[in-house]
């Protein structure tokens, strides 16, 4: 079904994970052994098969879109691959107003695909959601190619460097940054 879930992405303009990002969430959800994941952004369902195939047989995806026509491919997605309706929870809206609803340190991992001008508070909120020894991870960090490029300082690439520079300087978390996908940034939480 991630030829579906990325057809339908391709077809709607929808950046989704690359294969090598994707494999890195599915092993961070195993080794996590993740019952409970966050997910801001579901885009059309591509990171969400990927984080399920991880995941525990009775874990819970909860995620969240601004727009509900792309949670209903992902809803599509997962049922086709095999996933019970009961795995996935789907909540439409902006992350930042949805994100305080949820419970505090109740989370495994929290996957953060969403707008970059946000990157920070969903730091702050991935850090209140998560249990010790969750994981939190960023897509997209490289901003294809921008990060690096000093030049650059629109206020996208601004915030995704401010992002990186909390993530290193946090005492409660331990960081890596991978460079799959468009650079995967991943923190324990400790």
């Amino acid at each position: 079904m991630l030829t579906y879930a990325r057809s339908q992405a391709a077809r709607t303009g929808v950046r989704a994970i690359s294969p090598s990002g994707g494999a890195c969430l599915r092993l961070l959800a195993a080794a996590v052994g993740a019952k409970a994941v966050a997910e801001i952004g579901t885009g059309t369902g591509v990171s969400g098969l990927y984080l399920l195939r991880g995941m525990r047989s009775d874990g819970i995806l909860t995620t969240v879109d601004t727009e509900p026509i792309r949670q209903e491919f992902a809803r599509e997605a997962y049922l086709a691959a095999g996933f019970a309706a009961n795995r996935a929870r789907f909540i439409p809206g902006r992350a930042l107003e949805v994100l305080p609803r949820l419970a505090d340190g109740q989370y495994d991992l929290v996957f953060c695909d969403g707008e970059a001008a946000e990157a920070s508070s969903y730091l702050a909120e991935s850090l209140r959601l998560l249990r010790p020894g969750g994981v939190v991870c960023f897509e997209g960090v490289f901003q294809q190619g921008r990060l690096t490029d000093p030049g650059l300082d629109d206020p996208r690439t601004a915030a995704v460097r401010e992002l990186v520079q909390e993530v290193r300087e946090s005492r409660q978390l331990l960081p890596a940054l991978l460079p799959v996908s468009d650079g995967l940034l991943c923190a324990v939480r400790r």
